[in-house]
């Protein structure tokens, strides 16, 4: 199927998709962190949305924070590899992200084309996945496919944003209950407070670390080589191999990291 860069009618959905409250259920509310879960079609693609109130961080040093893959390394303690492959348009984007999974469970990795708009007081960034000739699947890793994925800030004032995250992924494997339970319960809670303290530092960071350098804000410091859309293909799940995990025992796991909530 081939690819279409997002435009305005895509991020006004998802922008109502994270504002809505029907058919989402609350499955985890603690430490300023909500979560709501949704059923789908299918069982094996979870749909999840996350909140958080994020005091003391300005909407657009959120935004910052989740474009400038320098500093995700610096936080993102779940992340193996990141890197950009190519630029579409000014606001659009395609790259590679693999995290650890707890082990004995395979390692997941994608490749996603992203875009981005900044809207009024409103900033958004949204990715579903792609395949890209060059970027075949690995032997060491299951390729998982985003069908949706993105974020929603909004600001709150000159010192303060909501974050709003909403995630819809196929991992590729059928995998035990309580994975898809412990992604809602801990995973991703943690990782929404991740960014809200990654956020509180990044100013400081960003001033020792180019602070002039913002590729997502101007456009013409970008140099990525260009790509069409025509080089890339919508990536369905069920052209990839699927692996069987389901009988994967919570306790013959151990977590990549630190079990603080």
């Amino acid at each position: 199927m081939p690819v279409q860069v997002p435009d305005d009618s895509d991020f006004s959905s998802f922008k109502e998709q994270c504002l809505s409250a029907d058919g989402w259920t609350s499955c985890y509310s603690k430490g300023g962190v909500t979560v709501w879960c949704r059923e789908e079609e299918s069982r094996t693609v979870q749909k999840l949305k996350m909140r958080i109130v994020c005091k003391d961080v300005p909407a657009e040093t959120l935004y910052d924070v989740l474009h400038d893959t320098s500093y995700r390394r610096k936080w993102d303690t779940n992340m193996i590899d990141t890197y950009d492959i190519g630029r579409l348009t000014v606001n659009a984007d395609v790259g590679y992200y693999s995290w650890k999974c707890p082990s004995p469970l395979k390692n997941r990795d994608f490749v996603t084309m992203r875009s981005w708009l900044p809207l009024g007081n409103d900033f958004l960034i949204i990715n579903y996945s792609v395949k890209h000739p060059q970027h075949p699947p690995k032997k060491d890793y299951v390729r998982a496919v985003s069908l949706l994925t993105g974020y929603l800030i909004q600001s709150n004032g000159a010192n303060c944003s909501t974050l709003y995250y909403l995630t819809q992924v196929d991992p590729r494997g059928s995998l035990p209950k309580w994975v898809v339970n412990r992604v809602s319960q801990f995973v991703a809670p943690k990782a929404m407070r991740k960014i809200y303290k990654a956020s509180l530092k990044y100013p400081d960071w960003k001033k020792k670390h180019n602070p002039t350098l913002k590729p997502w804000m101007f456009p013409e410091q970008n140099t990525l080589p260009c790509i069409s859309a025509l080089e890339l293909t919508l990536q369905r799940a069920d052209s990839l191999e699927n692996i069987d995990e389901s009988g994967v025992s919570e306790e013959r796991t151990h977590h990549s990291d630190d079990e603080d909530t």
